[in-house]
């Protein structure tokens, strides 16, 4: 069910990205051509909440979407499976998301993540019943969706969250 993949899964991994950002730039903090920048430790709780919260309603949202999307594409609409492909496929950002801790391997996480990509394609034929002929540009439509939505979900914690600097001493 949706709640037993947001209880047993997505919520224990979806926690590791903020908590992640949180150690990195509010205690470990960035150095660079020696300056020294840390979030205020508030600011850096604050953010981790609510970004851990927004991230979980945009993952529901990707799955919403998802879901809606299947006919256009000659999939069957089915919310839990649609669930499964979000959560699923991103797996390889949560778990490569520890390396938030280092705030100066932050790009290695991009590039992990690209491995999302192969599971939306493994994913979405199976779970969704998808035609071959109209995979891939099932599967573009969801990325870009999902690019949107989790970039707006950040944008939207970064905004609502004030104090986000201070040199460190």
């Amino acid at each position: 069910t949706i709640k037993d993949l947001y209880t047993s899964y997505a919520a224990i991994l979806a926690i590791i990205p903020p908590v992640a950002t949180f150690i990195g730039w509010s205690i470990v903090g960035m150095s660079f051509m020696g300056f020294s920048y840390r979030i205020p430790f508030m600011s850096g709780i604050s953010y981790a909440v609510f970004h851990y919260i927004l991230s979980l309603a945009g993952l529901y949202l990707v799955a919403f979407i998802i879901d809606i999307l299947a006919p256009n594409f000659g999939s069957r609409k089915n919310m839990v499976n649609a669930m499964k492909v979000a959560v699923y496929a991103n797996t390889p950002n949560w778990v490569a998301s520890v390396l938030f801790i280092i705030p100066a391997l932050s790009p290695i996480v991009m590039i992990a993540s690209l491995y999302s990509l192969y599971l939306f394609y493994l994913g979405l034929p199976v779970l969704m019943e998808t035609p071959k002929e109209k995979t891939v540009g099932y599967i573009i439509v969801i990325i870009i969706v999902s690019i949107i939505v989790f970039y707006l979900t950040g944008t939207i914690a970064r905004i609502v969250i004030p104090g986000r600097g201070m040199m460190m001493p």
